[in-house]
């Protein structure tokens, strides 16, 4: 594949050892980006990881990888300082912001007392519901989506419910410590004269899923910093754009309660009968940072193939 990006381009990826941020990271590497991953992991998952970063280095591109928390003051002036020491000024052309660390806790009691559709169909088929549920359920782990409806519902944990604390780190951690990061790389100089500050949100935006509110509130706050980053950086040759993914089988959503229920009815839905994927998303990560893509700033693109469209 050719190289089409510079030589001494960066690209900054905050959450890229798994997701989104990992196929971002190979996909431009591929393309001849220099990478570096910040990321939050155990030492134990470090051999896996590892195994990943050595396909991106096989792009012949420099990569760096830091194992720090990007979310403290701390390690963020940390991690800077020390891009500034082994890349120097003005080489990252892209900022991707993929930290997925937020709360899941419901914010209401979770009422299960409903009565389930299988035991009425089970009482006018006269079949026994346990046996008629059982087969229900083994043929939707065993990816069969029709069975969505008809599957046993997800269970929510209602002695955890969410409160401010819970809300106030989510909307910081996947939101708005974005503005932090671009202000303190401004400051620096670490930007390009033609940079791209990237995003990631989710339908979860617009659609109240159980258990996510924290995370929705999170996106919103995302979607309205990134329109004031791409306003207020402008001048300074900054483009900042949010994508919009659809359902995507990746760590943060297995993390979701009733994620199975969420990918099963979002490959019903997608015209394109398949869910979204993370080299999807890479793709488009790439595509916003190539120079056709300067005109682009300030805007929420969607990534899911129409499935947000289909209803």
């Amino acid at each position: 594949m050719s190289k089409i990006f510079e030589k001494n381009f960066w690209g900054l990826i905050l959450g890229g050892s798994s997701g989104f941020g990992l196929a971002s990271a190979k996909k431009l590497a591929s393309l001849g980006m220099n990478i570096v991953v910040i990321h939050r992991d155990r030492k134990g998952s470090m051999p896996r990881i590892e195994g990943e970063f050595n396909k991106v280095r096989s792009h012949n591109v420099s990569f760096i990888s830091i194992n720090e928390n990007a979310l403290t003051t701390e390690g963020r002036c940390g991690i800077l300082d020390h891009l500034m020491k082994e890349i120097g000024p003005n080489k990252i052309r892209l900022l991707l912001h993929s930290i997925a660390l937020g709360n899941l806790k419901v914010i209401a009691p979770y009422n299960s007392s409903k009565i389930p559709v299988t035991s009425k169909l089970a009482h006018a088929l006269g079949v026994s519901e346990s046996k008629l549920q059982a087969s229900v359920d083994q043929l939707f782990q065993e990816g069969c989506a029709q069975m969505v409806e008809l599957a046993t519902p997800p269970s929510y944990d209602s002695e955890l419910v969410a409160g401010e604390e819970d809300f106030g780190q989510t909307i910081y951690n996947m939101g708005t410590s974005l503005v932090s990061w671009v202000q303190e790389m401004h400051e620096r100089r670490l930007f390009t004269e033609d940079a791209r500050v990237i995003g990631l949100t989710s339908e979860g935006n617009e659609i109240a899923w159980k258990g996510y509110a924290a995370v929705s509130a999170a996106k919103l706050a995302l979607e309205a910093v990134a329109r004031s980053i791409a306003k207020e950086f402008a001048p300074f040759g900054v483009r900042c754009n949010i994508l919009q993914p659809g359902i995507t089988d990746t760590p943060a959503l297995r993390a979701i309660p009733g994620n199975a229920h969420m990918k099963a009815r979002a490959l019903l839905r997608n015209p394109m009968s398949r869910l979204t994927t993370p080299e999807d998303v890479g793709n488009v990560v790439a595509l916003m940072c190539m120079d056709e893509a300067a005109w682009i700033n300030g805007a929420i693109i969607r990534v899911d193939g129409g499935e947000h469209i289909a209803g």
